[in-house]
């Protein structure tokens, strides 16, 4: 078989809507024009000669040369990702957290800062407090929605400002554009995080943003399936920085991985957007019953940052932290009552899904680290999927009343 050509040029896509080029964005069809993409499950590629093995590893010649390098399903992914994004390119990786790791390590080096936000993902903030300062990388952590904050914490070796937004669990903001502002102004370079409001709610490049981060392994397969992640950014930063990182270091998604994330792609809008028409009405439904403390999601008027919420998203998402009267006993009874929503650390999925951050997804935290990011006993985070409203209303009533005893 030849090499796969493109049936769909990215020039055909790049003015089309949102939802056509998840259908057709970055198709590659082989000699047999296939109608679905195809997968290819393949570890090397044959050469018609010596010499076009040569300029392909010379990078004379285009074309596949060895599947931890590139591979045409990942290739697919990696193009429809970028359309999604509006970013120059794309590199696909194994996990979310491959993709966090690589997009900072491949920038960093012995003598470099780091200005992060401190409310993060447990794993994300084990890379900045614990990895990088393995290799000689200095970090300081902020609260990310303090701009002042940011310029404060600035060195003459700062080269990386990194945070998600919303924030997980507490969905906290950050300003993309005040940030990504002020890290050009210093010449640093800012990574964000973005997969609790995926490519169709937030466009952090379009905000000034130079890098983006996925754990496709949420909303973009959004059925609980496959790991994934992707990077997205400059031509300049995915060439000269983190091509030849994953090529040499392996983080490499598998082809099969990336044809499911492609075939998911073709219903990411449909899913989010009723995700989130759920989201929101349960975030109203849940302020106001008997036992429920506290409610977060960005769209509520009550959203301590909804001015932010309102410049730099459109919609609210599908995760609602609910702060319970209580402490841990209470969230846990709460937990164990559900029968509908599943007690699972994952998110984004078809499936609504319930944690207690302060045990699962934060609990390598100190406790004072997760009361300074606003992380009780009585807090659970909630992602809601694609069942019916008022099925999951009912569930999360139920629950309350046993967890109250």
């Amino acid at each position: 078989m030849t090499d796969p050509k493109s049936s769909d040029p990215s020039g055909d896509c790049e003015n089309l809507a949102l939802a056509t080029q998840l259908v057709h964005g970055g198709t590659l069809r082989s000699q047999f024009n296939e109608t679905s993409e195809s997968l290819f499950l393949t570890q090397g590629y044959i050469y018609d000669s010596a010499e076009q093995a040569e300029r392909r590893f010379t990078n004379e010649e285009p074309g596949y040369q060895y599947s931890r390098f590139s591979n045409p399903t990942v290739t697919m992914f990696e193009e429809r990702m970028r359309l999604l994004e509006g970013a120059e390119e794309a590199r696909a990786t194994a996990t979310g957290m491959a993709a966090v790791t690589s997009a900072l390590l491949c920038y960093l080096k012995t003598g470099d800062h780091i200005v992060a936000a401190r409310a993060m993902f447990g794993s994300c903030r084990y890379i900045v407090e614990d990895l990088c300062p393995r290799f000689g990388i200095e970090f300081t952590l902020v609260d990310g929605r303090d701009i002042a904050a940011w310029e404060e914490a600035v060195r003459p070796n700062t080269r990386l400002f990194f945070f998600e937004t919303p924030a997980n669990p507490t969905l906290e903001l950050v300003d993309i554009a005040a940030v990504s502002k002020l890290a050009k102004r210093i010449g640093a370079i800012t990574v964000v995080d973005n997969v609790f409001a995926t490519p169709l709610l937030q466009r952090p490049i379009a905000h000034g943003a130079d890098v983006v981060v996925y754990s496709a392994t949420k909303h973009i397969d959004g059925q609980g399936r496959c790991l994934g992640g992707v990077v997205l950014g400059s031509r300049d930063y995915i060439t000269n920085h983190l091509h030849t990182f994953i090529r040499q270091t392996g983080p490499s998604i598998s082809p099969f991985n990336a044809w499911v994330m492609l075939k998911s792609l073709e219903t990411l809008t449909i899913r989010v957007r009723a995700q989130c028409e759920t989201a929101a009405r349960l975030a109203d439904h849940l302020a106001g019953l008997p036992g429920v403390a506290r409610v977060i999601y960005p769209t509520r008027e009550d959203f301590p940052q909804i001015k932010i919420a309102r410049q730099q998203m459109t919609g609210g998402g599908q995760v609602l932290p609910v702060f319970l009267d209580g402490g841990k006993d209470t969230a846990f009874r709460f937990l164990n009552a559900l029968k509908i929503i599943k007690i699972s650390n994952n998110l984004g999925d078809a499936k609504s899904l319930v944690t207690h951050p302060a045990t699962t997804t934060h609990q390598r935290l100190s406790a004072e680290a997760r009361a300074e990011l606003g992380i009780t006993d009585g807090m659970v985070r909630l992602s809601v999927g694609l069942e019916d409203a008022d099925d999951l209303a009912a569930d999360l009533e139920q629950a309350l009343r046993a967890a109250r005893g």
